[in-house]
């Protein structure tokens, strides 16, 4: 009876999978995580649609005009509330709360399409030490209590850049999400440069290379703690990101080659063991921020 009672095998249909699925996470934080980065894309990549239908021709972002080219989706109405609140320019002057609480979603599903990917090894670590945990019988904070408190840095940064985001709707009212021009674009670019050889960045870097001594060393069977270990590592992540997120402004908001190019880098930035990388990234950016600020001058 025992033995029935630890299999699930009183239980009907759906209690044994969710007990399966309590008992053994991993695979539903998987694809769990999956479906969210998934679902961020998409709603993204929708939204570039949007911006590139309003902008006007051969004023837009590189790729407006292929974009133009594919067919009009009919959406529900809240979500094209949603993407007209992100690329309707704010008017001058104002403080719209609405806005501001959809640019901040808007961050959030960028922070989680571009970022999330290269926290899935620090979840799959933390997975492993769990399983083995719950082997030996004793108790585990559920995988996704980590992906919280990770996701958690992460929405308070998307706030930060939300106001940003506003700040640059409101100056340049005529294309928002359009890329910074000039000076301010310059400005964005030499910071993220500058910031890849910085020592803060290689410190946050370091924390986000090796999870899994840091894991290991403050696992904890509680909750709060567990959360606070996530959000922690969330902190080191933005650390080592935050600088490079400001070149979306300098390309567009809604530019989702660079979108993809950020989150393409910041994955094999974290797995590496170089500097290459970083320092190279750094020089382009160096780089590409002299001469548009040349060219402005």
């Amino acid at each position: 009876m025992n033995n029935k009672i630890d299999g699930f095998d009183n239980l009907d249909r759906a209690g044994r999978a969710t007990g399966t699925i309590a008992r053994h996470p991993r695979e539903a934080v998987y694809l769990l995580l999956g479906l969210g980065i998934a679902l961020s894309w998409t709603l993204l990549a929708v939204m570039a649609l949007r911006g590139a239908e309003l902008r006007v021709p051969g004023s837009g972002a590189p790729g407006d005009f292929l974009m133009r080219m594919l067919p009009d989706l009919p959406l529900p109405a809240f979500l094209d509330r949603f993407f007209m609140l992100c690329l309707t320019p704010a008017p001058f002057g104002s403080f719209a709360l609405e806005t501001f609480f959809a640019l901040t979603l808007m961050w959030v599903l960028m922070s989680v399409a571009m970022m999330l990917p290269s926290a899935a090894p620090m979840i799959r670590i933390y997975c492993e030490i769990a399983d083995t945990a719950r082997l030996k019988g004793e108790p585990v904070v559920h995988p996704l209590v980590l992906v919280g408190g990770y996701l958690s840095a992460w929405l308070a940064a998307s706030i930060l850049f939300s106001g940003l985001s506003l700040a640059v709707q409101v100056a340049s009212a005529g294309q928002p999400g359009a890329p910074l021009a000039g000076l301010a674009g310059g400005v964005a670019l030499g910071i993220a440069g500058l910031y890849q050889f910085s020592s803060l960045k290689q410190a946050c870097l370091k924390k986000c290379r090796n999870p899994f001594s840091i894991l290991f060393a403050r696992w904890s069977a509680k909750p709060s703690r567990i959360f606070k270990l996530g959000l922690e590592q969330g902190i080191w992540c933005l650390g080592c990101c935050w600088a490079l997120m400001l070149v979306m402004f300098a390309v567009g908001i809604m530019n989702l080659f660079w979108m993809a190019l950020i989150a393409l880098f910041t994955l094999v930035e974290k797995q590496g063991t170089k500097r290459l990388p970083t320092r190279l990234a750094g020089a382009i950016l160096l780089v590409w921020a002299v001469v548009l600020l040349v060219s402005s001058a």
